[in-house]
């Protein structure tokens, strides 16, 4: 207790260069904080985005199918397998069926991937409801970033054209019922989605599909053979790469905010040990053994990080708070990414993250403390009285 008293009176007699240590600490404290919620909440967002509007509970997927190879779309379809048939019935399974195309927009052509599904279907949050056909029209629903590409809106009837399963070119004109909005470019970007029957008839492809959508609540996937099952840490492997990259990103900010936090706290304890080996002195003459007094300065400079999260917490808590209930307006929208990404994103501050960043700074403070004063162990009391230790 005596220690921590004299070392706290002592930081504070030092006056402004304590507090310039403290508040760059304290920036290094919230900075850090802040990056590493903003990454968490993304994170979250995108999982939570995906696994409404695309990935369900999982998917079971034809085993041609590669969602990264288009050539694969001409073979990867068949018959629903016959164990699966009834979730299909009871819709805990939602079948698409996906092939290429163009849409032809004020006389240009756009190259599209055409992908059917039941309008009725509740598995994903996709408007599907406005796929009903109407008065012998044959509705289709694009997302906003593919109506921005194409000029397109609600009411527009535009001209589809596809290749059958023999081969052998076809089109139709059908009528835009619906733009949908949604954070997920990977079910907006370049897709026009039909009712499934109706693709189906128009691929002559009775009763066939791509890939099966699973509900999020589904039991333990039965077994589908020739066809795979990709479960939810599958589909969201890109995200969670992506996601990853930009932490190894904000490590290497993180390195340079606290390097230089604790070059500012270095270069006061080695001036403080210059400049105080009369008071070293005094302290061993008084009776302290050299190892208490390397301990009383390692001390001080610890406390600058305990000074700093208390500063920190006084406008940190506020700033952070803020942000978590009210966001972060991200001006670029998802589809300039190419991931979910919503336009407001919220971070997450768990209490791990919180006191793991207040325990590795004060960790790392008290290292870089106890270097410089190392040097105390080796100085001679009578020439630290008299100010001459070299």
């Amino acid at each position: 207790m005596l220690a921590f008293r004299l070392a706290l009176r002592n930081l504070l007699g030092a006056g402004l260069r304590t507090w310039l240590n403290v508040i760059v600490l304290s920036f290094s404290f919230i900075i850090i904080i802040w990056t590493k919620g903003l990454l968490e909440g993304w994170d979250r967002q995108a999982r939570n985005d995906m696994i409404s509007w695309e990935v369900g509970g999982g998917q079971y997927w034809h085993s041609e199918y590669d969602p990264y190879d288009p050539f694969t779309l001409t073979d990867s379809h068949g018959q629903v397998p016959a164990g699966l048939e009834a979730g299909v019935t009871d819709g805990s399974l939602v079948p698409l069926l996906i092939t290429q195309g163009s849409v032809y927009p004020r006389g240009m052509m756009h190259a599209v991937l055409i992908k059917g599904i039941p309008p009725q279907q509740k598995v994903i949050e996709l408007p599907t409801a406005y796929l009903e056909a109407g008065e012998g029209d044959v509705c289709a629903i694009i997302g906003e970033a593919m109506a921005e590409s194409t000029g397109l809106k609600e009411g527009d009837y535009v001209t589809v054209r596809w290749r059958d399963r023999n081969g052998t070119f076809d089109a139709t004109e059908v009528k835009i019922a619906a733009v949908f909005k949604t954070t997920v470019p990977t079910v907006d970007v370049g897709q026009i989605w039909l009712p499934l029957d109706k693709l189906q008839e128009m691929m002559l492809m009775p009763g066939e599909a791509t890939l099966l959508i699973r509900g999020p609540e589904a039991g333990p996937p039965p077994v589908a053979d020739p066809w795979v099952f990709r479960d939810q840490d599958f589909l969201l492997s890109d995200i969670e790469t992506i996601i990853k990259a930009k932490g190894s990103v904000g490590l290497i900010i993180w390195g340079i905010l606290l390097m230089m936090a604790m070059l500012a706290v270095f270069d006061t304890q080695v001036l403080s040990i210059f400049r105080r080996q009369k008071e070293i002195g005094t302290y061993v003459a008084l009776g302290m053994t050299k190892s208490q007094v390397v301990g009383l300065f390692t001390l001080e400079g610890a406390m600058n990080s305990v000074l700093a999260a208390i500063v920190g917490a006084l406008y940190g808590i506020p700033l952070l708070l803020v942000q978590a209930v009210k966001g972060i307006k991200i001006p670029l929208s998802s589809s300039d990414f190419g991931i979910a990404m919503a336009e407001r994103l919220y971070p997450v501050y768990s209490l791990w993250l919180i006191g793991g960043t207040v325990a590795i700074v004060l960790l790392v403070t008290t290292a870089v403390s106890y270097w410089p004063s190392r040097r105390i162990a080796k100085m001679s009391p009578t020439e630290a009285l008299r100010g001459r230790v070299q």
